[in-house]
């Protein structure tokens, strides 16, 4: 760099260095700045007192992660009366990144099997001591640890995710029958 002088270096690599620092603390507030998401699939999965029934209905909390631009417009996989959407931009859920959503559903009648509701799958972050909290009190099913790789092959999904310590989640009507007396 002939003919820079020390002075615009210095100038030059301090902007270079605030620029990444804003990159980065943006990329991690939009990670978290997804109050709607996470309030919306929360409120889906909650268990209405002294029923088996859940408060909030998976299908609206999905279309408006559709207007968000989380998820596609149409599932990744269909599959057994579920579909399975993976997320196109960060989100998390309870403090740990989303990955998929996944709902169960009837479109008619067809006399058994199917098991209606919804689930999600993250890539924890750090403890899961909500997710069991929120599973114990929710009457859902906490599969800890998961195998990644597995999981997606099972519903034919072809997608890479890195490596790491998976959670699936799963709040559906066998799952609140299940615990009780």
């Amino acid at each position: 760099m002939q003919g820079i002088t020390p002075l615009f270096q210095y100038r030059h690599t301090r902007r270079l260095i605030a620029s990444l620092l804003l990159a980065a603390s943006c990329t991690s507030a939009h990670a978290a700045a997804n109050p709607g998401l996470e309030t919306g699939l929360l409120h889906a999965l909650h268990l209405k007192k002294g029923t088996t029934d859940r408060v909030g209905t998976s299908g609206k909390a999905i279309r408006a992660d559709m207007r968000e631009g989380y998820i596609g417009k149409h599932p990744d996989q269909r599959a057994d009366c579920t579909d399975y959407y993976l997320l196109k931009k960060p989100a998390s859920f309870m403090g740990h990144e989303l990955v998929r959503i996944e709902e169960e559903y009837i479109p008619q009648y067809i006399g058994c099997c199917v098991n209606p509701g919804a689930g999600v799958m993250v890539r924890v972050r750090g403890k899961t001591q909500k997710l069991q909290a929120f599973a114990r009190a929710q009457r859902c099913t906490l599969r800890d640890p998961v195998d990644i790789r597995h999981e997606l092959n099972k519903v034919v999904i072809k997608t890479r995710l890195p490596k790491g310590h998976y959670a699936a989640l799963s709040c559906r009507e066998r799952d609140a029958e299940r615990d009780e007396p």
